[in-house]
């Protein structure tokens, strides 16, 4: 039901094209707008409050939505199935995003989280096969299960240092997973996180980990490279890393825990362990022949100062 000015409107109510809700609306009840497929835009005022559950899912039509700051709550699902929508922005009032709230919405190309945000819910992201990046703000302390699953066109995230759980299924299936950085304040990586990221190349893991869930980065098979920071080893589920890319992967951790790895089950089994100031990186750059060129190619160890040459 959709309240207005205290009378009562049939959630099923049709309506389509762009629709501007009254300005003394408070609270837009649960499936105030559900299945209203010809809807393409919403225009909420100031004075709502809250958004209620699944009050706009499977509005298929919608294209774009405008949430004022008056807004504090937004219950889960609350845009689930907005198939075209391709850009929302959340504001700065919303401190927690819910469960599946932006669920299938499959043409999402771009989200902006703002720093009031504490915690991604269930399901939130899950199957926006669209959405290409995001920014995870440092006000962020967890992840749920299922946040990003299924996000297939997600090339890189990097998690910040206030989050200290990643849960299982988190970034499942984001086949387009190219690199993955975790802060130092994860302490565990749930089940399956990373599950079927099939171009993922490297991971690196924060000195905090001290635990990785069972199959938390199988199906990853493209890994050559895991830089793990976490001076205790930290222990491994079952079938952690799939068999062939983890042999052939070079797991680099710190100088002083390099025997330890070794000795380690499931770690043990990484093609080559190496100490992370082993690392290095192969480097060439070219710019505009408009403006001359600078240009340099070759292999550096951390802490080394690439060589380019000015023409």
């Amino acid at each position: 039901m959709l309240y207005i000015s205290n009378c009562l409107i049939e959630a099923k109510t049709k309506i389509s094209g762009s629709y501007t809700i009254k300005d003394n609306t408070r609270l837009l009840a649960e499936s105030a707008f559900y299945g209203c497929t010809s809807l393409t835009s919403v225009t909420i005022p100031n004075s709502v409050t809250s958004i209620g559950y699944r009050a706009f899912e499977d509005c298929s039509s919608l294209t774009s939505i405008t949430i004022p700051n008056s807004v504090t709550s937004i219950v889960g699902e609350a845009f689930k199935g907005c198939s075209s929508l391709t850009s929302i922005t959340i504001p700065n009032s919303i401190t927690e995003i819910n469960g599946g709230i932006f669920a299938g919405c499959s043409s999402l190309t771009s989200i902006t989280i703002p720093n009031s945000v504490t915690s991604i819910g269930y399901s939130v992201f899950e199957g926006c096969s669209s959405l290409t990046s995001i920014t995870i703000p440092n006000s962020v302390t967890s992840i749920r299960g299922d946040a990003f699953s299924g996000c297939s066109s997600l090339t890189s995230i990097t998690i910040p240092d206030g989050v200290t759980s990643i849960e299982y299924d988190a970034f499942y299936g984001c086949s387009s997973l190219l690199s993955v950085t975790i802060g130092n304040g994860v302490t565990s990586i749930g089940n399956a996180a990373f599950s079927g990221c099939t171009s993922l190349l490297s991971v690196t893991i924060g000195n905090g980990v001290t635990s990785i869930g069972t199959a938390a980065f199988s199906g990853c098979t493209s890994l050559t490279t895991i830089i793990c920071k976490a001076i205790e080893v930290p222990t491994l589920g079952g079938y952690v890393f799939d068999d062939k890319p983890h042999t052939e992967a070079t797991l680099y951790v710190t100088a002083e825990s390099l025997e330890d790895y070794k000795a380690a089950y499931q770690w043990n089994s990484f093609g080559n362990i190496l100490p992370i100031d082993n690392i290095t990186y192969s480097i060439t750059l070219t710019c505009n022949p408009e403006h001359g060129t600078v240009s340099g190619d070759g292999v550096y160890q951390v802490g080394e100062t690439a060589t380019l040459t000015a023409t």
